[in-house]
């Protein structure tokens, strides 16, 4: 009997971050859509560039992608400039960005979502479920708990990074985080 493939919505940030957390889903049978949504990533140029890293590793390894425009004033919105990494400005822009993509996953009719930044190393995954758990969902959709950096993910995005030869940022994408 085989396993019918479930969608769930693949939030990335980068290209790099997608590598490892694509595969694995898929290996559990889902069918993984990215979506690019970071307003959040300063300055345009590094947008640009992000999303076309990814545009191109979702293209080579057959991953629909959707994305959308960067609208920096979405993320400048939320304020709190002088928060430090990881504090209240963290939280709101991974509420800002998880909340777009629940609705993003209901305009696609995709019951599950969740997002590549819990592989990071640099982020709280315990910070990113929060956020989720603050969001209202739309209707039919609901936030997939997967802990990408868990039994070596960390590791292994970057080694399909590499091997991929992928561009790497070297600053969450922010503004303010450049600073750090």
């Amino acid at each position: 009997m085989e396993i019918e493939n479930k969608k769930i919505l693949l939030h990335a940030c980068c290209a790099v971050c997608f590598g490892y957390p694509a595969q694995f889903l898929k290996f559990l049978k889902y069918e993984v859509v990215g979506y690019f949504y970071n307003p959040n990533i300063f300055p345009e140029e590094e947008f640009l560039r992000r999303r076309k890293e990814l545009e191109d590793f979702c293209a080579k390894y057959n991953f629909e992608l959707h994305s959308d425009n960067y609208t920096p004033e979405d993320f400048t919105a939320i304020g709190l400039e002088d928060e430090p990494e990881r504090g209240k400005r963290c939280d709101k822009c991974f509420e800002l960005r998880l909340s777009k993509t629940a609705q993003k996953a209901k305009e696609l009719n995709i019951s599950q979502f969740t997002t590549t930044l819990t592989v990071s190393s640099h982020k709280d995954s315990e910070q990113i479920f929060n956020a989720a758990c603050n969001l209202k969902m739309p209707d039919g959709v609901e936030f997939s708990v997967f802990d990408f950096k868990k039994n070596n993910g960390t590791k292994i995005t970057n080694e399909i990074a590499r091997f991929n030869n992928l561009y790497r940022q070297d600053y969450c994408g922010c503004e303010y985080s450049i600073r750090n």
